[in-house]
């Protein structure tokens, strides 16, 4: 099968990183310059450490500053996965900015570059995520292509990250780009490591999601064995996270839930405890990628540099931040007026110790000094994904196919730890039907604030919530998960160079 040079010649620039997101930013190319497969097959099996250092430039673009429009745009909130986790908090309403100084989140906050194409938010997050993917198409290519079967460990692995990669940048844009699971709908281009399956033009959500679910499918067999040397690399218990909320996405609730089970019960993670829960317990603070919890994160060291721009820059009090310098970042009033006071986590959201009405998340993530405006370089590490989303997906999907004991079982193992098992049972023995639906919802909110999954779960449910007081931008406004607010837009950029693409999403 013949590949298109200019394809590789992208791919690999993309690998590389130095590629500056221009106005031809996955402009359809048309030259007829042409390579085989056996320019590619075998690099993988000669030469797997070239290969694996692509795969690492992916892991340390989902960190970099600037990645997606460049240094010379200096947008302070292109920094990768966390950046996409603010902005989604925000858009569905859990995360307010309390103050704005500086306005990096006044149109996330007001919700008004949702509906504006040429906002640089649209871009970035397409950017990202797109050239996560492409790369990971790269590495699928060398590794032999879309049917390959690797002869050795060491390529298997490769393989099963690149396609859990090429997943996860698919399944983040057709969270965010399409307002709501739709399979007929026309959402995105597609890219494969084949360029005869490219399309320019937007492929229906069901392709999106077939290859997702295929990507995610092989990922879990591919990598099945797999010892990660450090916890950002995807490894078979994070790829079946992300094929678990894949399925819980389309409305697939029986595979969701066995998906979700599979992860509780390995044994390979275990829920934090009470006191790591909140400061001033013992081994608290959402900063430690060893914790026992962490499936997936990110150890960030000084060496890296990583400073102001960057996820602790925008959210943390005790870190050289926008926070401590007037941009606040805080849990929602009316979701923390929600939280019971025996439970531990309401202990998470604190006014500052010089002002107050802000619900900071002071004592969940926190730079261990504990020093407003102090921590620089950032130290602190980045957590993707943990153990309790599968206990909260697992009780979601049990609840949805009409198991509400196993969803009942899978909230009080969660809510056991955060107000003890008297309480808990008291909360949730009662609950049927939507109360139940409605009250796992609400956890999920409350336990993954700041983590950039309550987005997902707006979607998913369908749900509508208003937001409380505390917003510096529409405070009380309502929140629906089909709204044009809630969902971007296709960046001018692409309209601009796509002409496949004749009408927005």
């Amino acid at each position: 099968m013949k590949r298109n040079v200019l394809f590789y010649a992208f791919a690999l620039a993309i690998a590389s990183f130095t590629l500056s997101c221009g106005d031809d930013f996955l402009e359809p190319q048309r030259d007829t310059s042409e390579l085989t497969d056996a320019d590619f097959a075998d690099n993988i099996e000669v030469n797997p450490a070239l290969v694996e250092g692509s795969l690492n430039g992916i892991y340390s673009f989902m960190i970099q500053r600037f990645g997606a429009l460049g240094d010379d745009a200096g947008r302070h909130y292109d920094i990768g996965h966390k950046g996409i986790d603010v902005w989604t908090d925000m858009l569905c309403g859990d995360m307010a900015l309390s103050t704005n100084t500086y306005s990096w989140y006044a149109g996330t906050s007001n919700m008004v570059f949702t509906t504006n194409f040429s906002d640089d938010e649209n871009e970035i997050m397409w950017n990202y995520l797109y050239r996560v993917l492409n790369t990971a198409n790269l590495l699928i290519a060398q590794s032999g292509g879309e049917d390959a079967v690797p002869e050795t460990d060491e390529a298997k692995y490769i393989l099963g990250q690149s396609k859990a990669l090429r997943a996860y940048g698919y399944f983040y844009l057709a969270q965010i780009f399409q307002r709501g699971y739709d399979p007929n709908q026309e959402i995105l281009p597609f890219y494969t490591s084949d360029p005869e399956d490219t399309s320019f033009a937007k492929v229906p959500a069901s392709q999106v999601y077939d290859l997702i679910l295929s990507d995610l499918t092989s990922a879990v067999e591919l990598l099945d064995g797999f010892n990660r040397p450090l916890k950002h690399y995807i490894n078979k218990s994070v790829a079946q996270g992300l094929l678990a909320y894949t399925y819980a996405a389309m409305g697939d609730y029986p595979n969701a839930k066995i998906v979700s089970e599979s992860i509780v019960n390995s044994g390979e993670y275990s829920m934090l405890t009470a006191g790591e829960l909140a400061y001033p317990g013992s081994g608290s603070g959402f900063n430690d990628v060893n914790s026992s919890a962490w499936m997936w994160g990110y150890d960030l060291t000084a060496d890296l540099g990583i400073g102001l721009v960057s996820w602790w820059g925008i959210v943390d009090l005790y870190s050289y931040s926008y926070a401590a310098a007037g941009d606040r970042k805080a849990i929602d009033d009316a979701l923390f007026a929600q939280i019971p006071d025996n439970d531990i986590r309401k202990q998470q959201f604190l006014d500052s110790p010089t002002e107050t009405n802000h619900l900071m998340p002071i004592n969940k993530f926190f730079a261990p000094s504990r020093q407003v405006f102090s921590q620089n370089p950032m130290t602190t590490d980045y957590v993707y994904m943990r153990v309790e989303e599968f206990y909260l997906l697992s009780a979601e999907s049990s609840a949805k196919t009409g198991d509400e004991t196993t969803a009942k079982t899978r909230l009080k193992d969660l809510l056991n730890i955060r107000m003890g098992a008297t309480e808990a049972a008291a909360l949730v023995d009662p609950l049927t039907g939507q109360d139940l639906l409605d009250f796992i919802y609400l956890q999920t909110r409350i336990e993954m604030w700041g983590e950039g999954k309550s987005y997902f779960a707006l979607k998913r449910n369908q749900a509508t919530i208003t937001r409380g007081t505390n917003h510096a931008f529409q405070p009380g406004a309502t929140v629906v998960y089909d709204a044009d607010n809630v969902s971007p837009e296709i960046p001018q950029s692409e309209l601009n160079n796509n002409p496949a693409i004749t009408v927005q999403n």
